[in-house]
């Protein structure tokens, strides 16, 4: 399993791991798949933080990463 942390930026995830684009666009993270939003808003935002806004529970989160072989901590 690859570990992710929950605490650092969408971007540098997404850049790491470009397959997380389409498990958290599939989650509710449907504004990432937008040309420029990963360099913009991606920079400071962190799944924990587009969880909360996005009214995800973090637990649905895990669940849905270790699915596609993420082990994902907060």
């Amino acid at each position: 399993q690859t570990h992710i942390d929950l605490n650092e930026t969408v971007f540098s995830l997404c850049t790491k791991h470009p397959e997380l684009v389409t498990i958290l666009s599939e989650l509710g993270f449907k504004d990432i798949t937008k040309p420029g939003m990963l360099q913009s808003a991606g920079r400071f935002m962190t799944p924990v933080k587009g969880a909360a806004l996005k009214h995800i529970a973090i637990d649905e989160m895990i669940t849905a990463l270790a699915a596609h072989g993420y082990h994902a901590t907060v």
